[in-house]
């Protein structure tokens, strides 16, 4: 359960994130960049390109491509959800947000205000602030399994009907949209959520790094959560 009080930090450091954690940050950041790159471009095909489709294959890498990086981001998921388990506290925040704790929800709006300019003085947190860990599970964590199980559906449908990823995912989720089509937009509007979030992900981490004093982007780099003065922080490991 989430630690509801505030505390007086001395230390200018706190260790956070592990190395698993972080290592699985950077290669899902690159492998949603892919499958965005080229899940864009399947989509929305160049017209035309010179010469013989055999000399090139373009279509062929991007797929090629865009199915590896499907694979990485799904085995990165198992993977995080193992490490939510062996990990520390705040590995487990992207996946059991305090939801009916209300001193959370006060933090909730709290950042509301402040990432409106509204409230005068940021709040300092060792992990995700309340925000944060709400955005992460309901926009990312639950967009990436969308993405993957329409992504394997679509997949199986080129496998074939023996394979596991049309058995699994094909037999249920098409039907469930109503056709191959409805899954296609679907998944491609989804996207664009995936989009829009790591847009406004990058944005407030290095707008919190400047203005909140407290590190963010070199925290997922080594770790390690710097505090620029001692002012109290929120304890809010699970």
């Amino acid at each position: 359960m989430s630690s509801e009080s505030h505390i007086s930090h001395s230390e200018p450091a706190v260790y956070v994130y592990e190395a698993p954690l972080r290592l699985w940050h950077w290669i899902n950041a690159l492998a949603i960049t892919l499958l965005a790159l080229t899940g864009y471009f399947i989509a929305s095909p160049f017209p035309t390109l010179p010469g013989e489709a055999s000399d090139h294959f373009l279509m062929g890498y991007l797929r090629f491509t865009h199915f590896s990086a499907g694979y990485i981001l799904a085995i990165g998921l198992l993977f995080r959800l193992y490490w939510a388990v062996m990990g520390n506290a705040h590995a487990r925040q992207l996946f059991l947000p305090p939801l009916f704790s209300g001193r959370f929800w006060d933090g909730v709006w709290h950042e509301i205000k402040w990432y409106a300019f509204v409230a005068r003085e940021p709040r300092k947190y060792e992990g995700h602030n309340p925000l944060a860990t709400l955005s992460m599970h309901f926009l990312f964590l639950w967009s990436v399994i969308f993405m993957i199980v329409t992504g394997f559906a679509l997949y199986g449908e080129g496998t074939g009907m023996d394979s596991w990823q049309f058995q699994w995912f094909s037999a249920w989720v098409i039907p469930l949209f109503g056709q191959s089509q409805d899954v296609h937009t679907w998944h491609h509007l989804v996207m664009w959520v995936l989009v829009c979030f790591i847009i406004v992900h990058v944005y407030v981490a290095i707008r919190e790094d400047i203005m909140s004093r407290q590190s963010m982007i070199s925290t997922m780099i080594s770790g390690w959560r710097m505090f620029k003065d001692n002012r109290r922080v929120d304890t809010d490991a699970e």
